[in-house]
């Protein structure tokens, strides 16, 4: 059986200030992150982190990566997440979840600690100057940042079996994870309007850099577990989606197909003949009628990828035990693509990509714009501001028309408390109760000051360890984090 898929989401988010002649984004990315966190600082630990280690076995880099940003600001919350400054951009990453809906969930929850961080750092700011932060990835300017993804898989699993069953699908996926953009960057073909803003950005199959010449399927080997048993695919090719049921079926379809693989479900894969450039053929074409050339079968449109993945993925589900959440991801997966096929513009009260395109159309019916004039890039960017009252799609929302999977109560308690069933729930537990006792973390572990000659250090190599039933009663039985220390007896948290 595959391994359970606890996963998780990265996203840096735009910033700029308004009016600030001598804006610089490191600082500025620090201000904010200080402003939320009124300035608790806990130290990442990078001991067990190596981002040169490839998953194809080379490359192998054994000495921490060091990331000085980070070590400067960085801040692990009580939802078990980690805010902090990477590539001059604050990043929200996400606690580990155990399922998709928890997944969207908790990415939804960083847009609205992203949000309040503005607030907070607004009384900052000099007369006329104005913080803004935008949940895109491209500053139109040829610049992109990331909206990573992390699935955990099975160490013994061939990363070949990933490379050819899983790139299809990535390029594929865009036709309901893209979040639209005007133009086209990165020396692609001009485009109006097309579906994926990281499309233009992706130049090999396969490879380990994030920033340059990134891959669709990404080798670093980090696990941020127990390396014997697991791996963690990092997947950098995707949007920040604002888009409630977009973010889930982002990541509850790529879960699912990952199931597939690891149980050797699929059959023989499609074979696209050219990966890299079908990324950005796929996002250049909105009316999703573009055919694909594929290697020893007739060409197939991005819509018919998806639907021989849906097939592929329902008969597997027939035969295991996915549960309810996986069961949702499915119906709804069938859904979108059904609205696809019969008219794209139906699924705009649930993707970024249509929702965006019919907010721009409409002004250029109303106001006779081309789509080079400067308001066309402006309405785009403004769709991504999380600040409710300036953001387009936290207007639609108000509007009621979008579709939503959650309460504001429900995303306002995720801001706070951690998924109570991994190993995230030990960790935001200890920072809300011991704060002033941790003193580094990261993923896998913390690091406590309890008073005495040496710090002392609780591994979590286990995602979906130190669950609220694991460690709960541990928890509320412990005073200080010297009880709690003296409880745990050496076991991990």
């Amino acid at each position: 059986m595959a391994l359970p898929k606890v996963l998780g989401t990265e996203t840096e988010f735009g910033i700029t200030v308004l009016n600030q002649a001598d804006f610089n984004p490191v600082h500025a990315s620090s201000a904010l992150i200080n402003a939320y966190t009124r300035g608790t600082r806990i130290q990442w630990s990078f001991e067990e982190e190596s981002p040169g280690r490839d998953l194809r076995g080379f490359g192998v880099d054994d000495s921490p990566g060091i990331d000085l940003e980070a070590g400067l600001v960085n801040s692990v919350l009580t939802n078990g997440a980690r805010l902090y400054v990477d590539h001059a951009h604050p990043e929200y990453s996400t606690p580990e979840c155990a399922d998709a809906k928890s997944g969207a969930l908790y990415d939804k929850a960083g847009e609205v600690i992203m949000s309040r961080a503005v607030e907070a750092a607004t009384t900052m700011l000099a007369e006329g100057e104005r913080l803004v932060i935008h949940k895109n990835n491209s500053d139109g300017k040829g610049n992109s940042y990331g909206a990573h993804e992390n699935y955990l898989i099975a160490r013994d699993l061939a990363f070949g079996e990933i490379i050819s069953h899983f790139t299809p699908f990535l390029v594929s996926r865009q036709i309901f994870t893209g979040s639209g953009k005007v133009g086209a960057e990165n020396g692609r073909p001009d485009a109006d309007f097309q579906i994926s803003q990281r499309a233009d950005f992706f130049e090999e199959q396969v490879g380990l850099e994030t920033t340059l010449k990134r891959p669709i399927i990404n080798t670093r080997d980090e696990p941020h577990a127990d390396p014997a048993k697991y791996r963690r695919l990092h997947v950098i090719i995707g949007d920040a989606t604002m888009n409630e049921v977009q973010t889930y079926l982002r990541i509850g379809t790529a879960a699912l197909v990952l199931d597939a693989i690891e149980d050797g479900a699929m059959p023989d894969p499609i074979a696209l003949a050219d990966p890299v450039e079908s990324v950005w053929q796929v996002s250049h074409d909105p009316s999703l009628k573009r055919t694909l050339e594929v290697s020893g079968s007739a060409d197939m449109t991005a819509l018919d990828i998806q639907w021989q993945y849906f097939e592929w993925v329902t008969k597997y589900a027939r035969s295991v035990e996915i549960g309810p959440v996986n069961e949702d991801v499915l119906a709804r997966w069938e859904e979108i693509l059904t609205d696809l096929e019969r008219n794209p513009a139906s699924t705009a009260d649930r993707l970024d990509w249509t929702a965006k395109l019919r907010i721009l159309d409409g002004y250029r019916d109303r106001d006779g714009l081309s789509w080079t004039h400067p308001k066309m890039r402006m309405l785009d960017l403004q769709y991504h501001d999380v600040t409710p009252e300036r953001g387009l799609y936290s207007r639609l929302v108000a509007r009621g028309a979008l579709q939503r999977l959650f309460t504001d109560d429900e995303i306002d308690l995720a801001v706070i408390e951690a998924p109570r069933d991994t190993r995230a729930y030990f960790r935001g537990q200890c920072m809300a109760r011991y704060p002033d006792s941790v003193v580094a973390a990261n993923w896998d572990s913390l690091v406590f000051d309890v008073g005495e000659e040496t710090l002392k250090r609780v591994p979590m190599m286990e995602p979906l360890r130190g669950t609220e039933s694991h460690v709960g009663k541990l928890l509320d039985s412990s005073e200080d984090a010297a009880a709690l220390l003296n409880a745990l007896g050496g076991e991990d948290g």
